[in-house]
């Protein structure tokens, strides 16, 4: 018998859909278009290769466990328990600021649609109930955090299924050329526009996070996280060449490309439905991170890295106090008006977790062959080593002030966990 309250594999796969495409989908293809042009497909498609790369070996190890916390678990089983903190303690520490930041996100969209809520009052009003309604629905059980997740994820994904199905009609061959924007390639815009691009991609980790609440794990987390990037990858790329044939040059300077190039086919009608798919689809992103974002401290509350009553669950089986903690984190950060510079270091911490997980499948096939997965990277360690190399070339591409941001983060947890492990010693001295 399946569990009800379990998540079956379409709600698995429409949660991580929910976690990747967020505002970015919407503002990615201008950007891109200014740093490397109508080449920009090119540099999604290195990038869709990378990740790929990545969510297989994060499917080979997602099958090998049952247990919640994603890349904590994996670098812990393979790394021991300091460098499983770390990326665990960035996993949690990162999911709380993003979700503060697409709060605000929500709210700041909001207001190109309801004036009022630029009021910086009814802003962080508007803020601090996504915050604690989320939380209180999640709270209430995973049965309303599922029906919300498919719902709000299958409402974003149809006015982005109708760009892409009238769109392509409308593409004109022309707006292709001249490849680059200055009509040669200006060294170092290729590196800059993947990292922009990568950007985009990430979240796709925080699937296997909530393992637990999800029916047959072991099989279900590996399959989901490829139909996943497949369906992602196939999005991106479809936008954004759409967005470049209707809108051409002028997709550079488009402060709001998808709805501006719905617009062009579609008139004022179709740039509604567009901007009403990316407030559905930013209010999606902050429904899925307050499904994961607690369970990244239930992972580490379990195996006593903190406080193990931050793992207590309440009476409908749920994380309550994970959450509560979450949401209380969560709120001064979004109403401090700084986290959105946090916020952007948000993308290279996440390499903390993808290049443990990278290594760990090498290792983890070496220490503990009993773990056998449903999925298993093919090529034997090429895939996770070449995953490991460019990863590490991508994060060189990032500025200075981001990477020390995001090392100060591994720092700052550093005496949470050794104070944690004198307390457990202390606990187990006193027992024994």
């Amino acid at each position: 018998m399946f569990d009800n309250k379990k998540l079956g594999f379409w709600s698995i796969v429409l949660l991580g859909i929910n976690a990747i495409i967020g505002s970015g989908i919407f503002l990615l293809p201008n950007q891109a278009m200014l740093l490397i042009g109508p080449f920009s497909m090119v540099v999604i498609v290195f990038d869709m290769l990378l990740v790929i790369s990545i969510a297989m070996c994060f499917a080979e190890a997602g099958g090998m466990f049952k247990k919640n916390g994603g890349p904590y678990v994996y670098a812990r089983e393979a790394f021991g328990d300091f460098i499983g903190f770390e990326v665990g303690f960035m996993k949690w520490a990162i999911s709380i600021i993003a979700w503060s930041t697409m709060a605000v996100a929500f709210s700041t969209a909001l207001a190109k649609v309801w004036p009022a809520a630029a009021d910086k009052t009814i802003s962080n009003i508007i803020v601090v109930c996504i915050l604690v309604g989320l939380g209180l629905v999640n709270i209430l059980g995973v049965n309303i955090s599922k029906a919300l997740n498919n719902i709000i994820t299958i409402g974003k994904l149809v006015p982005l299924v109708m760009f892409v199905a009238i769109g392509i009609f409308y593409i004109k061959g022309s707006n292709f050329t001249p490849v680059f924007p200055s009509g040669s390639y200006v060294g170092g815009s290729f590196g800059a526009a993947a990292l922009l691009i990568f950007y985009a991609f990430t979240g796709f980790e925080s699937i296997a996070v909530a393992a637990e609440d999800m029916d047959n794990p072991e099989k279900n987390v590996p399959k989901a996280i490829i139909t996943v990037m497949i369906i992602v990858s196939m999005f991106y790329l479809l936008i954004q060449g759409i967005s470049i044939g209707i809108l051409g040059e002028g997709l550079a300077t488009s402060k709001t490309p998808v709805a501006d190039a719905a617009t062009v086919f579609l008139g004022s009608f179709g740039g509604a439905i567009v901007s009403a798919g990316t407030l559905i689809s930013i209010g999606g992103i902050n429904i899925a991170a307050s499904f994961i974002t607690p369970r990244s401290g239930v992972a580490l509350a379990k195996d006593g890295l903190i406080p193990k009553v931050i793992a207590k669950q309440g009476t409908r089986g749920t994380p309550y106090i994970a959450i509560i903690i979450t949401v209380a984190l969560a709120i001064p950060i979004a109403l401090s008006g700084s986290f959105t510079k946090l916020a952007a270091i948000s993308v290279v911490s996440r390499f903390a977790q993808y290049v443990p997980t990278c290594l760990s499948i090498i290792v983890l096939r070496k220490k503990r062959p009993d773990l056998k997965s449903s999925f298993r990277v093919p090529f034997g360690p090429v895939i996770p080593i070449i995953a490991v190399g460019v990863s590490i070339w991508l994060l060189a591409q990032s500025s200075l002030e981001k990477i020390m941001w995001g090392l100060g983060g591994l720092i700052v947890g550093v005496p949470i966990y050794f104070i944690m492990k004198s307390y457990n010693n202390k606990q187990s001295n006193t027992v024994n």
